[in-house]
């Protein structure tokens, strides 16, 4: 299983990209089960996690945390069926400070100095790429990274290419000991932006401006057009760079004579705003404050691809699926009895051709439980609908959050385009640009009434439930 943190679905020619170099993975994709329509389940990446380590919608009941001690988790349960598990990371933030997502495994390695991790303290003085008031926590985060980076000079240095040349070696060492399960986790193409020149130079030659490699959340107009254009080719780059080292692992499956008895599995946890909507991020976060922001597309809808042993590939898939499914598919493909508590279902009828389609609907979300009071935006999406909803509140309630930079802040809510629910009709409007909710109650509320419906059946508690029983109002 490789987890590419933060990689959109839209920027891989296998999901129709033509501008975006990602050669290794559109031919994996050629080989495989795409899944056209999947999308996120617990946004974001800590909640993510939880939901691919439990097979559970843990939004109704978990936020970014520690992995709690008495969930049944994947690595265990195959763990104790005899596989050899092992982990290989360099996204920081399930490993560090407690949050033991390495938990099961039989090994875990991880590739320090990603983002924010505490790992080097020199040089203590870095210079920024950009105006400080671009950048997100830029004498935090950005100052962390810069320090963690400090010493680095080829692209083998590189973390994507760290962690996917670990995970070469680590299948060199144990390819031959019998089955095993590998979970393979890089924060890249997540912020900071900054691949090497040359892979930036594909996408925006010549650019002699600021390096804004970690913009703030926030409307995009503090941007400037040039800005947008560059912050796309650092990412892009990043995604090239992705594309590069994930294919040198699948090169070393094939090297090792794996293909035909080994399952692969490639996706993220979410998108990103690259101006889409006014916004840059996938939430809101200002001095002190943050509030949730609409999981459109362009952050809801996710890649997914699954390659079997001996598949003869070429399949798409127009399911809606979500990263619960995931789990429950993996433990099918061991051959180990999936766990009573997994909620997930398991995409092998599928890709067998059995059954088309596994659900109505997906539920894309924050956590349901952190800041009962506070605007959390869900995406509920059907065959042909977005319903993009947040809950009717008495009154606007605060919060404190903790997320990836581990700061403190008030959580508000949204004020953005929208204080009240947006519908968008996918087929006819994919870039969720015209809002007709108002023109299509009776849709809307057909939709809200499978979501309330949906929360139930995950045993959401009613606290939380509660104020998203209406759709408005009163």
């Amino acid at each position: 299983l490789i987890i590419s943190d933060t990689f959109r679905r839209d920027h891989l020619g296998a999901y129709g990209n033509d501008w975006i170099h990602t050669p290794n993975l559109d031919r994996f994709a050629e080989e495989a089960t795409v899944f056209d329509r999947a999308y996120c389940a617990s946004f974001p990446t800590v909640p993510h996690r939880a939901d691919i380590m439990t097979g559970r919608f843990t939004f109704t009941y978990f936020y970014w945390s520690p992995l709690p001690a008495g969930e049944t988790v994947l690595a265990q349960v195959l763990s104790d069926a005899g596989l050899t598990t092992q982990m290989i990371a360099d996204t920081p933030h399930i490993l560090r400070a407690g949050y033991n997502f390495q938990r099961g495994f039989k090994g875990f390695y991880w590739i320090r100095g990603q983002e924010n991790d505490p790992y080097r303290t020199a040089p203590r003085e870095v210079k920024l790429p950009c105006d400080p008031r671009k950048l997100r926590n830029p004498q935090g985060t950005v100052k962390q990274y810069l320090r963690n980076v400090y010493h680095r000079r080829f692209e083998r240095d590189y973390f994507c290419a760290q962690t996917m040349s670990t995970a070469c070696h680590w299948l060199e060492e144990n390819y031959a000991d019998g089955p095993f399960f590998l979970y393979v986790d890089t924060f890249d193409p997540h912020e900071p932006w900054d691949p090497p020149k040359w892979y930036v130079d594909l996408y925006d030659p010549g650019y002699e401006g600021e390096e804004v490699i970690y913009p703030r959340y926030f409307q995009s107009d503090f941007l400037t057009d040039a800005e947008i254009k560059h912050i796309r080719a650092l990412y892009a780059g990043e995604v090239s760079l992705v594309d590069r080292w994930v294919g040198h692992l699948l090169s070393k499956i094939d090297d090792l004579g794996l293909r035909d008895s080994t399952a692969v599995i490639f996706t993220t946890d979410h998108g990103f705003f690259h101006g889409e909507h006014g916004l840059v991020g996938k939430s809101i976060i200002g001095e002190g404050w943050s509030a949730s922001a609409p999981l459109y597309e362009e952050v809801a809808h996710i890649p997914l691809i699954m390659r079997l042993p001996e598949a003869k590939g070429g399949m798409r898939s127009r399911a809606l699926v979500q990263s619960p499914d995931i789990t429950a598919t993996i433990y099918e493909l061991a051959e180990v009895d999936t766990p009573e508590t997994v909620q997930g279902k398991s995409l092998m009828p599928i890709m067998k051709k059995e059954v088309q389609e596994l659900r109505p609907l997906a539920v894309s979300t924050p956590s349901l439980v952190q800041g009962v009071r506070v605007r959390r935006w869900s995406t509920i999406t059907t065959k042909e609908w977005a319903l993009i909803y947040s809950g009717s509140y008495l009154k606007p309630g605060r919060a404190t959050t903790r997320a990836v930079d581990d700061l403190q802040r008030w959580e508000h809510d949204y004020y953005g385009p929208s204080a009240g629910p947006e519908l968008y009709h996918l087929p006819s409007d994919p870039k969720q640009e015209k809002n007709v909710f108002n023109d299509n109650l009776e849709v809307a509320r057909n939709i809200h009434a499978q979501y309330v419906k949906y929360l139930e059946e995950l045993g959401t508690p009613e606290e939380h439930l509660q104020n998203r029983r209406e759709l408005l109002p009163e």
